[in-house]
């Protein structure tokens, strides 16, 4: 548990270094404690300080969330989580994606108070919405550091720009334009409707 009070001071700093890092127990007892912010923890153990989202960022992580589950309940295999849940990282970091998907193997074996938890399980497919307040770069080192850490498809989904970064491991991030765009491997079959997504921005 954590024994002191993180005390935040203004203006709401980007991330804060605790000496010594906190241990995944304290990290997600502090985040669970925060109500003014999402947090998630960098692999050199500096903590991530993400403030609320603005109302077109929430519409739009609504809509790529009910477009993944509409996906997912095709088949009820795995399973999908939005932007509140945080997964605990081989690297030692904690990161919290907008949207996640996580295979039947992956689940498998995991008790029902394990899965009321930070999950130390890399997510097989993540989706990562870019704000107004969003650095492109850092997204962009998070979309690495996902992959990095196992994920096999990743999309940072850009509203500014009207484009999709597609990541995959061995491979040059891509961009994709069109209308639409369709996932590969653990998502095979599942499209998302960018239209829907860029609606929520104008």
């Amino acid at each position: 548990m954590v024994a002191t009070v993180l005390e935040i001071p203004a203006p709401l700093p980007r991330s804060l270094v605790m000496s010594p890092p906190l241990s995944d127990e304290e990290f997600e007892n502090l985040s669970e404690s925060c109500a003014f912010a999402s947090l998630e923890r960098s692999k050199e153990g500096a903590i991530i300080v993400n403030a609320p989202a603005g109302h077109s960022t929430g519409d739009g992580n609504s809509e790529i969330n009910h477009q993944l589950r509409t996906w997912w309940k095709v088949h009820h295999r795995g399973r999908v989580s939005d932007s509140s849940v945080g997964f605990f990282l081989p690297d030692a970091s904690s990161l919290s994606p907008d949207a996640a998907y996580l295979t039947s193997d992956q689940m498998q074996g995991l008790t029902r108070e394990e899965r009321a938890r930070f999950l130390h399980i890399t997510p097989a497919f993540v989706i990562e919405l870019r704000s107004p307040s969003d650095r492109l770069a850092a997204l962009q080192r998070k979309m690495e550091a996902w992959i990095a850490n196992g994920v096999q498809l990743g999309w940072l989904v850009d509203p500014e720009a009207k484009q999709v970064h597609v990541y995959t491991p061995g491979a040059a991030a891509r961009i994709e334009t069109g209308p639409s765009v369709a996932g590969s491997g653990p998502v095979e079959g599942f499209v998302l409707d960018l239209e829907e997504v860029w609606s929520c921005f104008e």
